[in-house]
């Protein structure tokens, strides 16, 4: 499972701060140390994909990050907060009835960046959070100064990236940033709609970019703007969302993302 990629990924296991076994892809570039990590974070689909050529590799959104990742002399950890605990995805189930929640993904989020900081190829200092829906809301989870855990963790980030994160429950609850926050979020999201978002973005300080006529999944480096009919929430609950890909805001985002690195990684 961890799909191909020009610099194969290791494997590796180790406890959760709930006590979960979970298991994470770790890409390494090639030759010299990596100039910073990014542990990323997954959304309610999980790391693989479920069908087509892909099917159980890692999809095409989150093998492109990793390969960009290394190709930008990164290293890229990729936790899986499924598997572990049974679920191969959550993005049918609707919300109230799912087992892993952000409770869980927190805990996941900061035993992987623990981890990665008492790694020997880690670059003390040089770690960033990032994700993408489920997983944008967990980079919330682990950087809200609320939590106690949060406050007393042993490798901060120096940086945190949430791509189309669902802010509402975040936002409702006093979110408060622990580290420099970006938000990625399309204009046009039905699932998790930026308004929220743009709120707690000002409320707590951070940058907040959104990204014209995008969709969720705008990142996605393959396909084009479908309706997932089963996928009960959302703004309209019962009538799908819409996701897909936006080339050009996702080379925007990139773009974005590749000089946060470099200012944070200094």
């Amino acid at each position: 499972m961890g799909g191909s990629s020009a610099a194969a990924p290791q494997v590796a296991s180790y406890l959760s701060h709930d006590g979960t076994l979970i298991k994470a892809w770790v890409y390494l570039p090639p030759g010299a140390l990596p100039r910073g990590s990014v542990v990323a974070l997954h959304g309610c689909g999980g790391l693989y994909a479920s069908q087509g050529a892909r099917k159980g590799l890692f999809n095409a959104r989150h093998q492109a990050m990793a390969d960009w990742l290394v190709g930008q002399s990164y290293a890229a950890v990729f936790p899986d907060s499924l598997s572990p605990r049974g679920e191969a995805e959550l993005c049918t189930q609707k919300i109230g009835t799912r087992r892993i929640d952000q409770t869980q993904r927190r805990a996941d989020a900061l035993a992987t960046l623990a981890w990665v900081a008492a790694q020997p190829w880690a670059v003390d200092g040089k770690l960033a959070l990032l994700g993408w829906s489920h997983g944008g809301s967990a980079v919330l989870a682990a950087t809200d100064l609320s939590r106690a855990e949060v406050r007393s963790q042993v490798a901060p980030p120096a940086l945190a990236v949430a791509f189309y994160p669902g802010c509402a429950a975040a936002l409702k609850a006093g979110y408060r940033r622990a580290v420099p926050l970006v938000l990625m979020l399309g204009e046009k999201d039905d699932w998790t709609p930026p308004g929220p978002c743009v709120e707690l973005g000002m409320a707590a300080g951070a940058e907040v970019n959104v990204y014209a006529g995008s969709y969720h999944d705008f990142d996605n480096p393959v396909g084009e703007v479908r309706l997932r009919k089963d996928v009960p929430n959302g703004v309209h609950p019962g009538q799908g969302v819409h996701v897909g890909s936006n080339p050009a805001a996702r080379e925007q985002a990139f773009a974005r993302l590749l000089v946060l690195l470099q200012q944070a990684f200094r």
